[in-house]
């Protein structure tokens, strides 16, 4: 069985770490199925692609007014609400671990859990060939199609473990 895959924040798929997972370029799905891109548009996408983190509304438009100070919360908004109708970009929550926000990455080409540090914030992704082991299992013997899968795992990561010793 191949080894599991693990990344902090939102690593997963990108810079070729690993060639079993990947992001898709989030503007050439959009370009290929005939979404107008705006210049807006195009700025809150290439940031959503290009992040290193998992980002949330507001952090987008925060990041996207740095370069265009015009673009406004709604534009951000109907963003989002696109792209996850198109099924490019995932929504968590996190473990809620900054109360009731959601947020955004763009999707990977296999499914991944997410590890978030109740002390410390750190989010870790993980894939592993167990995981869908599981998935395919659950699809089976519950004669499912599983079309979105969402895991969030809270606990202590192991540099706040040490700290506790």
């Amino acid at each position: 069985m191949a080894a599991a895959l693990v990344a902090t924040e939102s690593q997963l798929g990108r810079n070729g770490n690993d060639g079993a997972i990947t992001r898709p370029s989030l503007m050439k799905e959009l370009v290929g199925r005939g979404v107008r891109i705006t210049a807006q548009r195009r700025l809150l996408v290439e940031i959503i692609q290009d992040s290193p983190r998992h980002l949330d509304a507001a952090r987008l438009l925060e990041l996207a007014r740095k370069r265009d100070p015009g673009i406004d919360r709604a534009t951000v908004y109907r963003t989002i609400a696109l792209l996850k109708s198109r099924g490019l970009i995932d929504e968590l929550d996190l473990m809620h671990l900054q109360g009731e926000k959601h947020y955004y990455e763009a999707k990977t080409s296999r499914d991944h859990c997410h590890m978030a540090c109740f002390r410390c914030g750190a989010i870790i992704e993980y894939a592993s060939p167990s995981f869908e082991k599981l998935k395919n299992e659950m699809a089976r013997q519950g004669d499912f199609s599983i079309r979105v899968v969402r895991l969030e795992v809270g606990g202590f990561c192991k540099r706040c473990r040490k700290k506790t010793g």
